[in-house]
């Protein structure tokens, strides 16, 4: 059978706004030869729509908006399924918001039942406090993802995760664990997606994440060197994926 690629983005597709060339020809040849994949990203910022502008501008073509499933998708979906309330605050950027209106969230903030985190780029001191006010007064954290850090074209910058444990630090709350490597962003997105997990392989750089999403939940893994991690980190983690290939167009 052949299998369904779900490849992450940040570290596997581009660092920051920097292509990277062999991936570029890896989705080139899939789309090529018809075959069917999926992006599979814990980053929460970009709509559907501004992920195909932000590949497009680099450089890939042909990048369709329902190709992609985000941790913001994931946790709006995790919420809705989960909890009761529908008026949400949120630090995060238009991915995250899109992902809420979609799932039937209010934005607002009266009467607040859920503070949602993902990354925001331009986040301020005084919207993370009031962030936290919401959370004093009993509204829920829901973080997107655990990711600490973020691969860039110059080197690494501050993941959401990072942003999430400093809610937890100071509300003593425990966001739910929705994004890779936890499985509920798996669960949704094979929902979102019709497939079965064994008809799909997760493909990405961060053996934290994307590989331990595997690992945990029995599907097939390809951990590229290209981004967060390196073969050193295998043994150092202990986190063993199927395949090691330092290059996508080794998977051709």
């Amino acid at each position: 059978m052949e299998k369904v690629y779900m490849i992450d983005l940040d570290g596997t597709m581009y660092r920051g706004n920097k292509i990277i060339p062999s991936a570029k020809k890896f989705v080139d040849t899939l789309m090529e030869r018809n075959e069917e994949f999926f992006f599979l990203t814990n980053n929460a910022k970009r709509t559907k729509k501004q992920n195909v502008e932000h590949m497009k501008q680099m450089g890939f073509q042909g990048i369709k908006e329902e190709q992609f499933f985000t941790s913001s998708m994931a946790a709006a979906i995790y919420a809705k399924e989960h909890y009761t309330g529908r008026n949400a605050y949120y630090i995060g950027q238009d991915g995250l918001r899109e992902a809420l209106i979609e799932q039937g969230f209010f934005i607002t903030d009266n009467d607040v039942d859920f503070v949602f985190v993902g990354l925001d780029t331009k986040g301020t001191y005084e919207k993370y406090s009031k962030a936290l006010s919401f959370l004093l007064d009993h509204a829920i954290l829901i973080g997107t993802n655990d990711d600490r850090l973020l691969a860039q074209s110059d080197g690494f910058s501050i993941g959401n995760g990072s942003i999430v444990a400093m809610y937890e630090y100071a509300t003593n709350q425990v966001s739910p664990k929705i994004g890779k490597p936890h499985s509920p962003i798996l669960e949704s997105a094979l929902k979102y997606m019709k497939k079965e997990k064994n008809e799909v392989v997760l493909v990405g750089d961060n053996l934290e994440t994307d590989i331990l999403l595997g690992v945990n939940c029995g599907v097939e893994t390809v951990f590229v060197t290209t981004g967060v991690h390196t073969k050193d980190d295998v043994e150092r983690l202990q986190i063993y994926p199927d395949c090691i290939v330092d290059s996508l167009e080794q998977l051709l």
